[in-house]
């Protein structure tokens, strides 16, 4: 199904203009008109990542006029493996400020509008107002539910994508566009149960893979803003890098959506975070009381080398990630089998159970199950692996 294009054109292009964007003047479905509504677009991308980072550059080397950067982190180290916009000297810099000089390089003509803010209810609407496209890289579910919603409300259609080790989906979210449009939540009514989907920083991602996705976003919005082809409107595209394999499948409005279906129960924005939940309330309940700091278990590992203390210290993490770094002393238990019950069998039942993953998330998880399993004394590491690396061994990598 094709739609109308989202942009009226601009007046005229300069000769620079012409010239720069020949390429695309050329091609009869483009030309001259569909350039113009590109100079004319007001595009925001929502984070300078992994997938902001091909999207902006092309959005821009298209010729997209106004480019809206909604980005709060800096740049990391570790970015850099992926996030194509930045640079090593970048390292340190607010990634917005560092994309909008990415970007200048690429093309000067594009006018970038920063929004260095982390986007949450009291800000999110306001932000998105004047925009005529959302392009969302956002990498956790709390954000993905409220960009939908907000774009909703607003009635601005979203460009969205996902990605995770080999795997990357995008579709087009656009139910004010058409009356059988589906939005995020016709797709994902819920989000998946806490703990159970890694997050990109827990399980890894194929730098390449933010290439393949974010070049689709932005098909997808040149097709939108210019009116061509027929957009991902009602469908999901799913790419397996490892096998080399798309798959496009249909994506129906749910007549029980609770945003846009025929009796919403959503009619504004909610607490994203609550309903998308951090850990599981079994692993809130079980983490009260029983978080130590790292400075507290450098202590404990000084008493146990001592032989005033004893206890068991195991990381929840996968084996690769325990080639990176690791606390010294500890046991490498990765949280699935704590998840089909090997682990317990591999726990003595003499000792303290001391847990910690990279951050504490999955921890917590797994020390609702040792918990339940009668090691009432167990704790688990608040801040894993990362803080142990930031304030007790910094000569450690992080990741």
């Amino acid at each position: 199904m094709s739609f109308p294009a989202l942009v009226e054109p601009a007046d005229e292009l300069t000769i620079d203009e012409v010239r720069r964007y020949s390429r695309h003047l050329i091609i009869p479905d483009v030309g001259m008109s569909g350039q113009k509504r590109l100079k004319n677009a007001k595009v925001l991308v929502i984070g300078a990542g992994g997938l902001g980072s091909p999207a902006l550059l092309y959005l821009a080397a298209a010729g997209v006029h106004t480019l809206g950067i909604a980005e709060f982190d800096e740049v990391d180290e570790s970015n850099l493996q992926r996030q194509i916009i930045h640079g090593q000297s970048d390292i340190g810099k607010s990634k917005a400020v560092s994309a909008k000089e990415s970007i200048a390089e690429a093309n000067p003509y594009v006018n970038v509008i920063l929004h260095e803010t982390r986007l949450d209810n009291d800000n999110v609407m306001e932000i998105f107002k004047g925009y005529d496209l959302i392009v969302d890289g956002t990498d956790n579910f709390a954000t993905r539910y409220m960009v939908n919603d907000a774009a909703y409300f607003l009635g601005i259609p979203y460009v969205w994508g996902s990605i995770y080790r080999f795997d990357g989906q995008a579709s087009v979210f656009a139910p004010t566009l058409a009356d059988d449009a589906p939005c995020y939540r016709c797709l994902y009514p819920e989000p998946p149960p806490p703990g159970m989907v890694p997050s990109c920083a827990e399980g890894g991602v194929l730098g390449v893979l933010c290439a393949s996705i974010g070049s689709i976003q932005v098909n997808e919005a040149i097709k939108l803003l210019t009116g061509i082809g027929e957009p991902l409107v009602g469908k999901l595209m799913i790419y397996d890098a490892l096998e080399m394999e798309y798959r496009k499948l249909k994506v129906r409005k749910d007549p029980n959506c609770a945003l846009c279906g025929e009796n919403p129960t959503v009619t504004g924005l909610i607490d994203y975070e609550t309903f998308c939940g951090a850990i599981s309330d079994d692993a809130a309940e079980a983490a009260a009381g029983s978080t130590i700091s790292v400075v507290q278990l450098e202590h404990m590992l000084k008493e146990r080398e001592e032989g005033t203390r004893d206890f068991v210290l195991v990381d929840v993490r996968e084996p690769n990630e325990y080639e990176i770094n690791q606390i010294p002393g500890s046991v490498l238990i990765p949280k699935g089998d704590f998840l089909n019950g090997k682990a317990l069998e591999q726990l003595p039942s003499d000792k303290q159970i001391v847990m910690h993953c990279k951050s504490g998330v999955r921890s917590a998880e797994t020390l609702a199950i040792v918990k339940g399993a009668g090691y009432a004394d167990a704790v688990h590491v608040g801040g894993g692996v990362v803080a142990w690396v930031n304030q007790i061994d910094p000569s450690q990598p992080s990741y």
